[in-house]
């Protein structure tokens, strides 16, 4: 069962750091956003991740797609809300 309290706290910790990856301007400082995502998603509810990823294994995992996932997530989540 994914509980509120755990979309919320996904929305808040995604929104805020999708915000500052998409406008800075930093290589350190968006790895950074990619690596405490990722370590962030291996505690989350595997449930919400399930529901979120649409079943892609490397979501929010991968650099190449790494703004698109975290932008479906945001969009993903806020629905939830």
């Amino acid at each position: 069962m994914i509980t509120q309290d755990s979309i919320e706290t996904a929305y808040s910790f995604l929104h805020q750091k999708r915000n500052v990856y998409v406008h800075s301007p930093l290589d350190w400082q968006r790895e950074d956003i990619e690596y405490a995502v990722a370590t962030y998603v291996e505690g989350m509810s595997q449930e919400l991740y399930g529901e979120i990823s649409g079943g892609k294994p490397d979501f929010l995992r991968d650099h190449l797609r790494f703004q698109e996932d975290i932008t479906q997530a945001v969009e993903q989540l806020e629905e939830m809300l």
